[in-house]
């Protein structure tokens, strides 16, 4: 699995199969990531997702990417950081679901935002770690998803995350040597 940490906006990854929805529990039309995908996918998609609503913290579901230039939309539910009680576990789970899920869908390639960076409120290292440490230990497991790009929204998210990345590839090759 390559991973690619990038600047951009997440609803202009046309050259992958699936975007990742930081997902609130109602998968409605939200502030942030969840508003620029709903508002890029047409009202379609808020109406198709009600037969998933409510998700549970850290599951993940796929559906179609309706107006969006990619053919699914992976929604993952982490928790709030301030507000939920063990917010580390669940941001965990969301990342190994929608893997799941995308394999299940046979999503080969997608495009993730800094999940609950926003109004979740993971401090971005915290984040970071969360999500590459999950996405770096689980690869064998999905061989299937050649490509993961984390989204952020400027250099300074993009600087930590790729220090979160370096850092874990560097622990998954001492693990590897030992043996």
């Amino acid at each position: 699995m390559r991973i690619e940490i990038v600047v951009g906006n997440i609803v202009r990854q046309s050259d992958v199969d699936a975007l990742v929805n930081s997902a609130n529990g109602n998968l409605r039309f939200g502030s942030g990531v969840a508003g620029a995908i709903h508002t890029a996918a047409g009202p379609e998609l808020e109406q198709y997702c009600r037969r998933y609503s409510p998700i549970a913290l850290g599951e993940a579901v796929v559906t179609p990417g309706f107006q969006l230039p990619n053919p699914y939309v992976i929604h993952a539910r982490a928790a709030s950081y301030i507000n939920d009680d063990h917010p580390e576990k669940y941001l965990d789970l969301a990342i190994v679901q929608a893997l799941r899920v995308a394999k299940d869908a046979g999503i080969r390639s997608m495009a993730m935002p800094a999940i609950g960076t926003g109004v979740f409120k993971f401090p971005p290292e915290l984040a970071a770690e969360i999500i590459l440490k999950a996405l770096l230990s689980r690869s064998a497991e999905f061989p299937e998803i050649t490509l993961v790009r984390v989204c952020v929204g400027d250099a300074q998210m993009q600087a930590v995350f790729q220090a979160a990345l370096q850092l874990g590839l560097a622990d998954s090759i001492q693990t590897k040597a030992k043996f």
